[in-house]
């Protein structure tokens, strides 16, 4: 049953199970993954070593006898603000941080990965014979937008993410691979979607570290999600002041873009973001509220009180950000570019605001943590300029 009508039931129970994209595609050595060579040469992988797992330039590698590799999308845009739009100063004392949009709620990893499993047991129960399958969400050596891009799901923009015509690019992909051999999407001459970039700029342009050198090539050396979730030490001093107010990842080239002004926004709880309240000693997950209610809470994951991230101790994130992306940063990540976060809205707050941040960043500053003593250390002496400025103008 390893036909046509396979491959049309499989996205067909994809989609059921909740999937917005699915498409199939032979397990092949497409010319974009040959350009990771010189990509990593460059040395643009900066820290992260295992982008240059040599599997990742051929799908045969990667599991023995596979041929065929079913790709699924799932959308995770809401209704909130992008952070272009996004009110950081909702007082003149309580500066606000941004988190990316896909880690406002549960980690993606293990959303798709359940599903990817139901539709692993479907394919089971419906496709006879003795046949492997293995799922991946991000965590195997395997290019999930080069092998989207030839299922048929979009084309890869100049800011290297995957577009959809009708779903922009706030979507996760999982991936299927399989010793099925399957009929791809695309008809062995069709070609996969046109690239509908066009002459657009506007991720290379409004990208504040200019990681994007040129269309389609990025230098995750300088792109504020490699800053805040994959660099281990401290970030580089004049890369800072860029920044501005990202604490995990950034959304920039993505919120500029045309394509996701009007991309559907999903209602599914698991991508609203986490609210937090305080119970007693410690801080607990509120339940989520409808994804219509656009009020703040003053420790919620959108728009988060900058405040509030400096000061978590160790065990307590640990406690808060199990079952979210947001722990792949690391505690003293997440602390130290808070601090950063926080030297960066220095002229925002008023004189008792910058007193109150001035405390706590000089008790940061006497950190064990080398990364966030010296960030820590950075940012009060911003505030102290910003200060000291305006004590020389009153």
């Amino acid at each position: 049953m390893q036909t046509t009508t396979s491959s049309q039931w499989i996205a067909e129970r994809a989609k059921a199970l909740g999937f917005d994209l699915c498409g199939v595609v032979r397990a092949e050595k497409f010319p974009e993954l040959a350009r990771s060579e010189e990509w990593l040469a460059r040395g643009f992988a900066g820290e992260m070593g295992y982008l240059a797992d040599a599997r990742r330039s051929d799908p045969q590698s990667v599991m023995a006898g596979i041929r065929s590799v079913v790709v699924c999308g799932l959308n995770y845009n809401t209704d909130k603000p992008f952070s272009t739009q996004a009110p950081l100063e909702q007082d003149g004392s309580d500066p606000r941080g941004w988190i990316s949009r896909y880690a406002w709620g549960r980690d993606y990893h293990e959303v798709l990965g359940e599903k990817l499993e139901s539709l692993e047991a479907e394919m089971k129960a419906r496709i006879p014979g003795t046949w492997q399958s293995r799922a991946y969400v991000d965590t195997g050596p395997i290019q999930e937008r080069v092998l989207a891009k030839y299922a048929g799901l979009g084309w890869i923009g100049k800011n290297t993410l995957l577009l959809n015509q009708k779903l922009g690019s706030f979507f996760f992909l999982g991936v299927l691979l399989t010793t099925l051999d399957l009929e791809p999407t695309l008809a062995p001459s069709g070609a996969p979607p046109a690239d509908l970039c066009g002459t657009c700029r506007r991720c290379i342009e409004e990208c504040p570290t200019q990681a994007l050198l040129e269309p389609y090539v990025m230098d995750a050396r300088l792109c504020i999600s490699y800053l805040t979730i994959e660099l281990r030490g401290s970030i580089p001093e004049e890369l800072r002041a860029p920044m501005g107010r990202h604490v995990f990842g950034c959304d920039i080239c993505q919120d500029v873009c045309p394509w996701n002004r009007k991309a559907p926004v999903t209602q599914s709880v698991d991508w609203q973001p986490r609210e937090f309240v305080q119970e007693g000693e410690q801080t607990a997950a509120l339940a989520h509220r409808p994804a219509s209610d656009a009020s703040l809470d003053p420790n919620s994951l959108f728009l988060p009180r900058l405040e509030w991230l400096a000061s978590l101790g160790e065990e307590e994130f640990r406690r808060l950000f199990r079952g979210s992306p947001i722990k792949r940063a690391k505690w003293r990540g997440l602390v130290r570019n808070a601090c950063i976060a926080l030297g960066n809205s220095a002229d925002s707050g008023d004189k008792t605001a910058l007193e109150r941040v001035g405390r706590l960043l000089s008790k940061l500053a006497e950190s064990g943590e080398a990364s966030v003593a010296e960030s820590a250390q950075w940012a009060l002496s911003r505030i102290q300029a910003v200060d000291g400025t305006r004590d020389h103008e009153r």
